[in-house]
């Protein structure tokens, strides 16, 4: 039952960043702590980092052979954010955990609210910016540095990080950004795992429900196009929800 439990979850996360097209995998450390019952949230981070990476690659395929991917720019950003991701990696295991979910609840917040607000559109006609692969570096540096801190994927900085920096059309740079967020993704679980905080058979058994939720996402982002911008208020919603649990969870005697 509990791996059943923990498929759902990895289900639940991959379809919701399928169907609103970002901040899903902000839920996959709740669900890791409250839902699958890790009771460590250095060992909820590693584990999630680990699955947001797989999944990233796996859904960086189709965007590759839809030719959404600008390899040159993914390069140089993920190569800057690596080094971020190992340092905001490293820097979260020396936080006590409860700090950690502290931080971790804030920024879930600031997300709900960026997913509300919406990505300005862009179509790419001014790329490549003057200054673009240095732009790209110092972003990708900073963008790493919070992914690798806090386990996640890093999506919602990513994106428009890509956009800023380079000029290039918004669907280039989701397709760009999910070559980065595998490696900030597996960065970050290396330094965890080196420290035993990556919980291996979760992590496969949240993997595989994440491949799955994100195919049934991708097929609901089709056929409710339409709608997918009040589903974005909705999924917002609950991630400010879980942030709010979250911190009366941790701040609360």
């Amino acid at each position: 039952m509990h791996d059943v439990v923990t498929v759902l979850c990895g289900s639940l996360v991959g379809f919701s960043l399928a169907l609103t097209g970002g901040g899903g995998s902000i839920l996959a450390v709740p669900l890791l702590l409250y839902v699958v019952g890790l009771h460590d949230p250095h060992q909820a981070i590693g584990t999630s980092a680990l699955a947001v990476a797989v999944n990233a690659v796996a859904n960086l395929i189709p965007h590759a052979r839809a030719g959404h991917v600008r390899w040159s720019v993914a390069v140089t950003f993920a190569a800057a954010g690596v080094v971020g991701a190992y340092l905001g990696s490293s820097l979260g295991k020396m936080i006590d955990g409860r700090h950690l979910l502290v931080l971790f609840a804030l920024l879930m917040l600031l997300i709900a609210a960026w997913m509300v607000r919406g990505r300005h559109r862009h179509d790419g006609t001014g790329y490549p910016r003057k200054g673009t692969f240095p732009r790209l570096s110092v972003v990708g540096l900073g963008a790493g540095g919070l992914a690798g801190f806090f386990g996640i994927g890093g999506g919602f900085l990513i994106v428009p990080g890509l956009v800023f920096a380079s000029g290039m059309a918004i669907v280039e740079a989701v397709g760009t950004s999910l070559f980065c967020v595998g490696a900030f993704g597996f960065t970050a679980a290396l330094n965890y795992a080196v420290s035993g905080w990556v919980v291996w058979p979760i992590a496969w058994e949240f993997v595989a429900g994440g491949i799955a939720g994100g195919w049934l996402g991708a097929w609901g982002a089709r056929k409710l196009s339409g709608v997918r911008g009040a589903l974005s208020v909705l999924f917002a919603t609950v991630i400010a929800l879980t942030a709010l649990f979250m911190l009366a969870k941790s701040l609360l005697p």
